[in-house]
């Protein structure tokens, strides 16, 4: 069930001794939990050290709503490492966050509690909003400075966050974000999907309306029943996917024979490539899934229902494909310490 990767694809410095200060940021999701240590640069941060392990903290949560001892137990285990690592890294600035699993858990405050006395780590519960503003934070490099619009789609395992920012020339970039109380864990433990090629349509079907009732279709209208009459999905609109859903499909379109962040981290996809490689992942046999080396075990169960997601997001906001960010809360914290402002950055024409 655990699984620890460097998930920038390449061998950090690791220069623990050292006088130079460094900052901080750690995501516990519903089926991850990162880490990523920087050193502010001139020109932003350089990372200087990435941990990365799948933990399944909201394994089961959806048929409980509470956090098992098991996935809480695990979850302990790797924020140990977490603060081992920050300990020798001279942090002077820390963010340490906690995404859907907490906060729909019934016990989650309680398993933040028990965190702290178990490795002295504070973490804090983002709300949605909070969460999309992060991500999209995070995804500032990988912005089309022509873009009039961007939307930024954040498949989790427990939640997917949508925010759309208008970026128009009379806009001060308002954002607005739809956030959907389902994800990649989430979704395929309500249809047993783990061979999701029998349930694949009841997903769609069931991510769709979900779509519709929190409003999602209207997310890139100017009112709530009015489109934008002059919105051209291909000219004006930039789609961003940070998932690991998204990144897996990448490397699956790439043929990488492993998975590598320097090739998938900024790349852009055609959706009609986006299909393809989503119907062969969706034919291969589970465990066929679970050896390849762009997927793994750990994700294996998980990626025919961030498929399903994805197409839902396509079939409403039919945009000709997307760019994808291996990025996105983490980075996002990073810039903040900082003191860099979505607002202020998104309004600006001048993106770096």
């Amino acid at each position: 069930m655990e699984h620890t990767t460097n998930d920038f694809g390449r061998n950090p410095r690791r220069r623990y001794r050292t006088h130079k200060p460094r900052i901080a940021a750690l995501d516990l999701g519903t089926n991850n939990c990162r880490l990523l240590v920087a050193e502010p640069t001139e020109h932003g941060f350089e990372v200087v050290d990435s941990f990365s392990r799948i933990v399944r903290l909201g394994e089961g949560l959806g048929r409980t709503n509470r956090l098992s001892e098991g996935a809480m137990s695990r979850t302990i285990r790797a924020l140990r490492i977490c603060k081992q690592i920050i300990e020798r890294s001279n942090v002077i600035k820390l963010r340490c966050v906690a995404t859907e699993a907490c906060r729909r858990a019934d016990n989650g405050p309680a398993f933040l509690t028990r965190v702290k006395r178990a490795t002295g780590l504070e973490i804090d519960i983002l709300e949605q909003t909070q969460e999309a503003e992060l991500a999209m934070l995070g995804c500032l490099p990988l912005i089309d400075h022509a873009a009039d619009h961007v939307l930024m789609v954040d498949i989790g395992g427990g939640s997917t966050e949508l925010l759309h920012v208008d970026r128009g020339i009379d806009s001060a970039a308002p954002n607005r974000t739809v956030s959907l109380p389902i994800g990649v864990v989430t979704l395929t433990e309500a249809f047993d999907a783990a061979d999701g090629r029998h349930t694949y349509g009841d997903m769609v079907d069931f991510v769709r309306d979900l779509v519709r009732d929190r409003g999602g279709d209207q997310l890139l209208h100017e009112h709530d029943d009015e489109p934008d009459p002059n919105l051209d999905m291909a000219a004006n609109v930039q789609m961003l996917g940070t998932s690991g859903t998204v990144t897996t499909l990448a490397a699956l379109h790439l043929g990488l024979r492993h998975y590598d962040r320097r090739k998938v981290d900024g790349v852009s996809l055609s959706f009609a490539s986006i299909d393809a490689v989503s119907r062969y992942v969706r034919n291969l046999h589970p465990a066929a899934l679970a050896s390849h080396p762009c997927i793994g075990r750990g994700r294996a169960d998980l990626v025919v229902a961030g498929c399903a997601i994805l197409d839902v997001v396509h079939e409403i906001w039919p945009v000709p494909g997307l760019r994808v960010a291996d990025r996105g809360v983490r980075e996002g914290i990073l810039n903040s310490l900082l003191g860099l402002d979505l607002a202020q950055a998104m309004s600006s024409r001048h993106l770096n």
